[in-house]
């Protein structure tokens, strides 16, 4: 009898400690509330450096349904995320986004969008956060005249940039490392 006291009290104590642990596992948004949740890790290999300058590009180009947030999207906010809570500054976040392709209609103000998909932008608050939080977003200018978006119907917290693919040459010449999603 006493050979399992011991033994049940051996696993609740591992219990009991293991508690933290699985606290530390939650589901956080650090800085952008509206997207991009993570599971920190401070004990995981291959931390960031907290005195490094981090530049990156997100390339997204996947489409979405038009009532649910774009994934891609998510992933930029899950980035940000990610290095905040590792304890990297967000001054050491160069982050930039340049959307284009099929991913093009996240990037349209709200009047814009009600009228082309009958539904309101699930993007714009997590593009109004990333933007607040240093995030440089664009639009190709090549994929809005291909879509026939105007200018005048862009969210006004995206840049219309010449083209994608210059954006990206510019970009990775400047030393961003490019992300596709």
């Amino acid at each position: 009898m006493r050979r399992y006291t011991h033994l049940f009290l051996g696993i609740l104590l591992a219990a009991i400690l293991s508690l933290p642990a699985l606290a530390d596992t939650a589901d956080t948004n650090p800085v952008i509330k509206s997207g991009g949740a993570i599971h920190p890790r401070p004990d995981a290999m291959l931390q960031p450096d907290r005195s490094q300058t981090y530049k990156a590009l997100f390339s997204l180009t996947k489409d979405s349904d038009p009532k649910l947030l774009n994934e891609s999207l998510n992933h930029v906010a899950n980035a940000v995320n990610i290095f905040a809570s590792a304890g990297v500054p967000m001054d050491h976040l160069k982050f930039a986004v340049i959307i284009h392709g099929a991913a093009t209609p996240m990037v349209l103000n709200e009047a814009s969008y009600q009228k082309h998909f009958g539904t309101s932008n699930p993007d714009l608050k997590l593009i109004d956060e990333l933007k607040a939080s240093g995030v440089q977003i664009y639009v190709c200018s090549q994929a809005l005249v291909r879509f026939k978006y105007e200018d005048s119907e862009v969210n006004p917290d995206v840049k219309v940039a010449l083209s994608a693919l210059s954006t990206i040459v510019m970009l990775q010449q400047q030393g961003y490392a490019l992300v596709p999603m």
